[in-house]
């Protein structure tokens, strides 16, 4: 499978950003690529609530995901929407934070939205509350393609081991983790994260990322720790993007999967215990 990672700075504008997915379609298209892959809140990187409330769209009118759609099929190229931000018709007027797999016929093949909101206090001056904005899924989502089967989260996800080994368990070969990550706890866990969750489940994990200084309209600025990464079953970091936008390609061998399970196969040790406290 060879894969085209999108490394992306988003502004609060979706249709340009909508621009920057369609060109690099095309780019990993001329490079030969199977599926380009983007990061997380492709659409729309903003903390104004009531800016996301003007120029998100809900899943059927939204014109990033029609737009992308359209170039899937006219390529014939599988594409992994990170996520995008859209209008769920919630009562209390919360957004998704919703990941696309789209089949090389335009076709949407699964989505997921994600579980685990980042409600933190990163620092005194760097708090999220996602809760506030977005509402949690409640379903995990392992899907086909051609190549492996793909198992779909976003972001923090990545701090909850279980749901990776489920996503495994139920056969996926592929963790797919787009991100819009803080530059402070990137540099503190994200690579160490996404290397434990290969390890642990024998799985690849592509992980998409926004990265830089994020232009706003309005709202509070917002950085993000970039270092897109392609990590081996064995836990080998086979790509590191750095924190410039960018596309790269990467070839990668889904039987590394069953080499990595065949030489340390705990996958399939779990036991039942008792918690004594």
């Amino acid at each position: 499978m060879r894969a085209a990672i999108l490394q992306m700075c988003s502004s609060d504008n979706p249709g340009e950003n909508a621009e920057t997915v369609l060109a690099a379609l095309a780019e990993a298209k001329a490079a030969g690529a199977d599926i380009l892959l983007t990061p997380e809140v492709t659409n729309c990187v903003s903390q104004s609530r009531a800016h996301q409330a003007a120029v998100l769209h809900p899943q059927d009118t939204d014109p990033t995901l029609a737009a992308v759609r359209q170039a899937a099929q006219e390529a014939g190229l599988w594409v992994l929407l990170g996520s995008l931000g859209l209008q769920s018709g919630d009562p209390d007027g919360r957004f998704a934070n919703r990941s696309f797999l789209i089949s090389d016929q335009g076709d949407i093949a699964a989505w997921y939205d994600k579980i685990h909101m980042f409600d933190v206090n990163v620092t005194e001056t760097e708090t999220f509350r996602e809760s506030d904005g977005y509402r949690p899924g409640n379903r995990a989502v392992v899907a086909d393609t051609p190549w492996a089967r793909f198992g779909l989260s976003i972001c923090y996800d990545m701090r909850f081991a279980y749901l990776f080994r489920d996503l495994a368990k139920a056969g996926a070969q592929v963790l797919t983790v787009p991100a819009a990550f803080s530059p402070v706890t990137g540099k503190a866990h994200w690579e160490t994260l996404l290397r434990a969750r290969a390890i642990e489940t024998g799985c690849f994990v592509i992980a998409p990322a926004q990265t830089g200084d994020h232009k706003v309209s309005t709202g509070k600025p917002r950085q993000t720790h970039g270092h897109s990464l392609v990590v081996a079953p064995w836990g080998e970091v086979l790509l590191d993007a750095g924190t410039e936008p960018g596309l790269h390609i990467i070839d990668v061998d889904v039987k590394e999967v069953d080499k990595a399970r065949g030489r340390v196969p705990s996958i399939r040790h779990d036991r039942p215990y008792t918690l004594v406290t």
